[in-house]
């Protein structure tokens, strides 16, 4: 994707599953919102293929498009209108909507159906983004930015909703964040962008290992501590098992986090 003469994506790679919690990580100007704007059908891409529920996004069809659920990084529309009557009009665009009441209940805003929008908290106003996003049961929800300017009662509320809708309804999410904790919570896989490319994508462990991060095995002997650093703890803890002839005392094995894979790929690439 270039602006102009400058490139923006440079070759960007994924395949993402059916029923997967996916994730694009990466600094600001990384290339995140142009990905996920492409793969909406929202912008023009320069080059390269595109496919997404088994179209291309800019030859896509009014039929493609009720598939996706599309959650905006800020949205403050329709503050006038009642919270119920907002998503009921909604749902009236789609041949098989959610029940609106059903899925009120389900976002944990039956108690402010009554309720105008623009008077919802910061919390419930991105529960309602969501559930506009969903009302049409969307095989693919995107997520742009979904809890910033959370507290961290209202990420943890948004976080199991977006488990829950995964997991019941085999909805596949794509989100971006920088909220490296909520990745690795939430995403079954995680890719990196920087400048324009996938440095690394995968599990948070399989992260670890492309960066070769390294992980801390922590155990007792002679009565100190004892720490080793090492790229294969699981080999390690089996060697020690082997020389104790049995449970290794106080052994504890720390795996870096994402956190820690991130810092680190993005301190090599800088």
């Amino acid at each position: 994707m270039n602006y102009g003469a400058v490139e923006v994506l440079r070759g960007v790679d994924l395949d993402v599953q059916r029923g997967e919690i996916f994730t694009l990580l990466g600094p600001n100007g990384a290339g995140k919102t142009t990905t996920i704007e492409i793969l909406e059908g929202f912008r023009h891409r320069s080059s390269g293929e595109v496919s997404v529920l088994g179209l291309d996004p800019e030859r896509s069809t009014e039929a493609w498009r009720s598939k996706l659920g599309v959650v905006l990084q800020a949205w403050r529309d329709h503050n006038r209108w009642g919270t119920r009557q907002l998503l009921a009009h909604m749902s009236e665009f789609f041949d098989n909507p959610h029940d609106p009441d059903e899925l009120l209940d389900a976002i944990g805003l039956t108690a402010q159906a009554g309720q105008r929008v623009g008077r919802l908290s910061g919390g419930q106003r991105r529960r309602l983004d969501v559930a506009l996003g969903i009302i049409g049961r969307p095989e693919l929800l995107f997520l742009d930015e979904p809890t910033t300017g959370f507290d961290p009662e209202a990420r943890q509320e948004f976080h199991r909703l977006i488990t829950k809708l995964a997991t019941a309804e085999g909805m596949t999410v794509l989100l971006t964040t920088h909220d490296l904790a909520e990745a690795e919570k939430l995403a079954h896989r995680t890719a990196i962008l920087v400048d324009g490319q996938v440095a690394v994508c995968g599990t948070p462990s399989e992260l670890a290992e492309a960066v070769n991060t390294q992980s801390h095995v922590l155990w007792l002997e002679d009565g100190r501590e004892q720490v080793l650093t090492t790229s294969d703890p699981s080999q390690v803890a089996w060697e020690l098992h082997q020389r104790f002839d049995g449970p290794v005392p106080g052994l504890t094995i720390r795996r870096p986090s994402l956190e820690e894979s991130y810092l680190n790929l993005i301190g090599r690439t800088s």
